[in-house]
Formats: structure tokens, C-alpha cells, sequence
């Protein structure tokens, strides 16, 4: 890891980070020096990614669970202060889809999208707020300007709307607009608020399968997952960068919302989608 990166003795939480983007997130900014807290709802993949920094002489620690649960705010802040003394970068990357049509949603499929993508992130960054906020009074008066970040992730479905993702259209919109608040309310205290709304990005997510029956297990639920190989074809062709992103190009974007040349751009929201609308 990079001692002399731009991201040097910065510290990090990216929540679900033992995979795809997350995971790319994570290693990026670790290859550029930042001390990480890494969070996956299962300890495996956490491990994993935590296995990765280290080899590469970096430093991280894990907060696992789901980031659902009413303190995990408080816990995965509390990682922060109680290994590395500081937060400086955080990104709300957590989340999973479960799509239906609307007269087939659910109350449990809308409040579970809901949750994941708008309430966690909430909570994360209101955990956050009395550290940010003192450190930033302290560093005025001693006359020092620290930037800190944070970058939501939000979709283009949020940004467009997409049919059969009502529940995840809206929670996407809605971490925009929370960015867009926050930028507001955060920038007397030098933190860059802002938010990546990704296109299509390859991930276990949208990969191509044959059948509807790829599912994976989230908290005791079986969600469908993946992508009808000809509408994965179809989607792709509408590209103009004629495929969809890498997670490593995803993790990319999210990058540049993190180091010193940003310090000067908040409250955006800006569409990773190869050119796609």
C-alpha cells in the first residue's frame, strides 16, 4: 500500500465491502493509503477482503452485520475511533435489489429496499456527526482546513426510474436527496458530500443467467438475482462504451470523490453508466 498515496493516514468505512464494488471500493482506497473498516452481512467475505489489504501492507479492520440493524451506526463508528482514532472518508455502498411490479410489491420487499439503501445510511452518518463535528471546530481553531468525505451510492435507477424497482428507484432518489441536504448542512465543517449513481456494473447482481432461479440469502431471504442473458445483451447494446462497468471501474469513480482534488466539488450526483440515459 501506497505510504505516500493520496489518501495517507485517511481513514475509511465502506459497508459492504467483502464483495463486488464494496470490495473494489475498499482495495482502491487502501492501494492509496487509507486505513479501512471493512463490512460485509457475512464474515467471510469481509475476511477475505481483509486478507487482501494486509498482504498488501495496509491496514483494516472488520464490522460485520447487517447494516439494517438499529446500532449498527453506532458500532461501525465506534470500529473507527476505537482502532484508527479518526474518520475521514465514508461510503455507503450497502445493498441488494428484490424488483416486483408494483401491484406484486410487497410492504416487506418495499421497507427492506428502503432500509438498506436510505435508513443505514441515516444512521451511519448520524453516528458519525459529533466526531465529524468536533474534530472540524478543533481543526478551525487551530486554523487547519481538513476536508472529509462521503459517497453514497445511489443508481440510475434513481436517477431515471426503472420498471419493476419502485422500492429501489425510490431509495436511490432519495439518497440523492439526502446528498444534496447534507452537502448543505456539512460544508461549514469541510466535508464533501456527494453520491455515484451506477449504471449497469458487473457484479454476482446482474451477471447472466440462464434461469430465474439464481438466488442468494439475504438475512433468511432467497432474493432473485441476475440478468436473462438476452436482456443482458440488450442492455449492453445501448451502451455507448458498448458494455457494462467492471467493479474496479466503479470503485474508480467513487475514488475521485475521495482525494484532495475534490475538495472543492459537493452535493452531486454523478452517473456512471458508460453514456448510457
Amino acid at each position: 500500500m501506497a505510504a505516500n498515496g493520496k489518501l495517507a493516514g485517511k481513514v475509511a468505512l465502506v459497508t459492504g465491502s467483502g464483495r463486488g464494488i464494496g470490495r473494489e471500493i475498499a482495495l482502491k482506497l487502501a492501494s492509496e493509503g487509507a486505513r479501512l473498516v471493512i463490512n460485509d452481512l457475512d464474515p467471510a467475505p469481509a475476511e477475505e477482503t481483509l486478507a487482501a489489504i494486509r498482504a498488501a501492507g495496509g491496514e483494516a479492520v472488520a464490522c460485520n452485520g447487517s447494516v439494517t440493524e438499529p446500532d449498527f451506526g453506532d458500532r461501525m463508528v465506534r470500529t473507527a475511533l476505537d482502532s484508527f482514532g479518526g474518520i475521514d472518508i465514508i461510503v455507503n455502498n450497502a445493498g441488494y435489489t428484490w424488483d416486483n411490479v408494483i401491484q406484486k410489491m410487497t410492504d416487506e420487499q418495499w421497507y427492506a429496499i428502503i432500509d438498506v439503501h436510505m435508513t443505514a445510511p441515516f444512521r451511519i452518518l448520524r453516528a458519525a456527526s459529533e466526531f465529524i463535528r468536533e474534530a472540524a471546530k478543533k481543526e478551525a481553531a487551530e486554523g487547519r482546513e481538513v476536508f472529509r468525505k462521503v459517497v453514497n451510492i445511489s443508481s440510475t435507477s434513481g436517477v431515471f426510474g426503472n420498471a419493476g424497482q419502485a422500492n429501489y428507484s425510490a431509495a436511490k432518489a432519495g439518497v440523492a436527496g439526502m446528498t444534496r441536504a447534507l452537502a448543505k448542512e456539512w460544508g461549514r465543517y469541510k466535508v464533501n458530500v456527494n453520491a455515484v449513481a451506477f449504471g449497469l456494473i458487473m457484479t454476482r447482481l446482474t451477471e447472466a443467467v440462464a434461469n430465474s432461479g439464481a438466488t442468494i440469502d439475504i438475512e433468511g431471504r432467497e432474493i432473485k438475482v441476475g440478468v436473462r442473458p438476452e436482456a443482458l445483451k440488450n442492455a449492453e447494446a445501448t451502451i455507448p462504451l458498448g458494455r457494462g462497468g467492471t467493479p474496479a471501474e466503479a470503485a474508480g469513480s467513487v475514488y475521485l470523490f475521495c482525494i484532495p482534488e475534490s475538495n472543492y466539488v459537493t452535493g452531486q450526483t454523478l452517473v456512471v453508466a458508460g453514456g448510457r440515459p
